[in-house]
């Protein structure tokens, strides 16, 4: 599956932001839209991660942006192929 996401920088609170081994990081989270696809062609929003205390305090994360399904996985499994090994798959049996 392949996500685009828009995030306005300028709207993220830069207390949040926390060092890794290999750079800045920012935790956020990807809400999709309760009906689907708005009218603007997004699949969802990107809102910042608030911790569990916040949250609890009733402090709700900033909305960053919005993101949209590129591509979705649709690919179903394929129906196992005939062997001949088994009997054959048809309601024509002769009895």
């Amino acid at each position: 599956m392949i996500i685009n996401a828009k995030i306005d920088v300028t709207k993220v609170d830069k207390s949040k932001l926390f060092k890794g081994a290999k750079g800045t990081y920012l935790d956020v989270v990807l809400l999709e839209n309760r009906g689907g696809r708005d009218q603007y062609g997004m699949d969802g929003m990107v809102i910042q991660q608030v911790d569990k205390k916040d949250r609890d305090a009733g402090q709700r994360g900033a909305i960053l942006g919005n993101f949209k399904y590129v591509q979705r996985d649709t690919q179903q499994a394929a129906p196992p192929a005939d062997t001949g090994d088994g009997p054959p798959e048809s309601d024509d049996v002769p009895f």
